[in-house]
């Protein structure tokens, strides 16, 4: 979801993002939690009145990726007590300086009771979510996951970036091939070979030669770009939308999702990170149709 263009079904942040649910929430977590409102409504998780439908909501994660959330209230704290002392905070707007404010809201708003994080990892934050976000439920720690991306947009993001960040948010629900099928989930896609390297190059192409099928679709993002071109189609987000920072590995997961959902594709390659600004590169591949 991006709010800087709404999207065809009529979302209009000007409208969407007030009500009682957002009161009092910072503007990331607003974002969050309309992302992952249709997130589980399309993984048919929520009932009619927009509950959490069954009985796994304590077996249920909620791991986010934002590099930004909560500066803005950070600074806004800051501002307040240079200006009037620690007498003029309001208790109610204290909660949204952590750095965990995202996943907690969302949790708290579905009741759901799992392991709940965030991970602020710089330009690979979001494939990394969605790395530690399988972990979980492959160790056993809970049976599914709400993974987030969120980046909102502010004048002290705008500041630290040197350029005008968008809004983004974007959600998707991990669970393993089991549950899936045993509650009879419509699945989107599959996550395969995860990696995350010191350069981009070598990681992308270690990542690709797991690959069960030639990739169909490579989507890349981010500052940094690899020497030659990937062979085949390929989509940069980042270039369409703007920078994205820790919403992107998770946005890149749900468009390749589509993009399998859609046309078929068996093997989708997102990769980002890499530059010289970044510590590391990630790249995670998303697989269709009987692969794992």
């Amino acid at each position: 979801m991006l709010t800087a263009r709404p999207p065809a079904d009529g979302f209009d942040p000007a409208t969407a993002l007030k009500g009682r649910e957002m009161r009092n929430k910072d503007r990331a977590s607003r974002l969050a939690l309309y992302a992952a409102e249709q997130a589980l409504g399309d993984a048919g998780l929520l009932d009619e009145k927009g509950h959490f439908r069954g009985t796994t909501a304590n077996a249920t994660a909620v791991v986010a990726s934002s590099n930004l959330g909560s500066l803005q209230t950070v600074c806004d704290f800051t501002d307040t007590i240079a200006r009037d002392s620690v007498t003029g905070l309001s208790p109610l707007g204290l909660p949204q300086t952590s750095s965990n404010v995202v996943a907690g809201w969302v949790a708290i708003r579905y009741g759901l009771r799992g392991p709940n994080l965030t991970v602020c990892n710089g330009a690979t934050s979001g494939l990394d979510a969605l790395h530690w976000a399988r972990n979980l439920i492959e160790a056993g720690r809970c049976r599914r996951a709400v993974v987030l991306g969120v980046e909102p947009a502010g004048e002290h993001a705008d500041k630290l970036l040197g350029r005008t960040a968008p809004d983004v948010a974007c959600a998707v629900v991990l669970e393993s091939a089991a549950e899936a099928s045993a509650r009879q989930a419509d699945v989107h896609a599959h996550l395969s070979a995860y990696t995350r390297g010191a350069e981009l190059a070598p990681t992308v192409a270690l990542t690709e030669s797991l690959a069960p099928d030639p990739v169909g679709l490579h989507l890349t993002g981010g500052l940094a770009q690899l020497p030659v071109a990937p062979a085949g189609q390929s989509l940069d987000l980042t270039a369409r939308l703007g920078e994205c920072s820790g919403a992107l590995g998770v946005l890149q997961c749900a468009v390749g999702a589509i993009h399998i959902r859609t046309y078929g594709t068996k093997v989708v390659l997102a990769f980002t990170g890499g530059a010289d600004s970044d510590d590391a590169a990630a790249a995670l591949l998303l697989t269709g149709g009987d692969n794992e």
